[in-house]
């Protein structure tokens, strides 16, 4: 009788759904290390600012895997995108902008305990505060609480580390830009506890 492998036990499933979507960060590395990076950086400055804010840790936990998994979706972007050493153009910008659609799409079907939750910070994290971010236009507090912290940490990272079409801005440099994004880009209440939280935190650039 052909024998067949167990069942994965109920006490380790969340585990096992966990390790899953945890196989999808591997294959980010695999893709593009720097993106990789990027988003352990961001999910360290997200969960400073979660803190600050005053989230419970359920709502930091999904924060936290949201920043994580922030950029997945750039792996259903062509290399010819994803990779170009230099400034996308027109129609390259419009499929980088697909990135938070895709990985949306991606982390849904992961089957994480917290997939949809995940998914919809995912999703809304290129919003800005006035409504002229990407996919859907939202604007105020009908983007997500995480996705607004998340376009900050996001943000200022981007920023502060060099890629071949910009360089690597310097903390004083980012915080003008910012301050001068704040209520266009930028959720007001949340970029004035970030100018406290960056000056202690270990992510701050010189």
């Amino acid at each position: 009788m052909q024998q067949t492998s167990p069942a994965t036990p109920p006490s380790s499933f969340a585990s096992y759904l966990a390790s899953s979507a945890e196989a999808l960060f591997v294959a980010l590395d695999e893709r593009d290390p720097y993106t990789y990076q990027h988003c352990d950086r961001v999910s360290m400055l997200a969960l400073e600012l979660g803190i600050e804010c005053g989230l419970t840790q359920a709502e930091l936990d999904v924060l936290r895997i949201g920043a994580r998994f922030h950029d997945i979706g750039k792996i259903g972007i062509p290399d010819h995108v994803l990779l170009k050493p230099g400034a996308l153009n027109a129609e390259e910008w419009a499929m980088m902008k697909m990135h938070p659609v895709k990985g949306e799409r991606l982390f849904r079907n992961t089957l994480h305990p917290q997939a949809d939750m995940v998914a919809d910070i995912i999703r809304h994290h290129h919003e800005c505060f006035n409504g002229s971010g990407y996919p859907d236009g939202l604007s105020g507090n009908r983007i997500p609480l995480a996705s607004r912290i998340l376009l900050i940490a996001d943000g200022y990272d981007a920023m502060s580390t060099a890629r071949p079409y910009h360089h690597g801005r310097s903390h004083q440099e980012i915080m003008n830009i910012m301050a001068d994004e704040e209520g266009i880009k930028t959720d007001p209440d949340l970029i004035k506890r970030f100018m406290c939280v960056i000056e202690r935190s270990p992510a701050r650039t010189d």
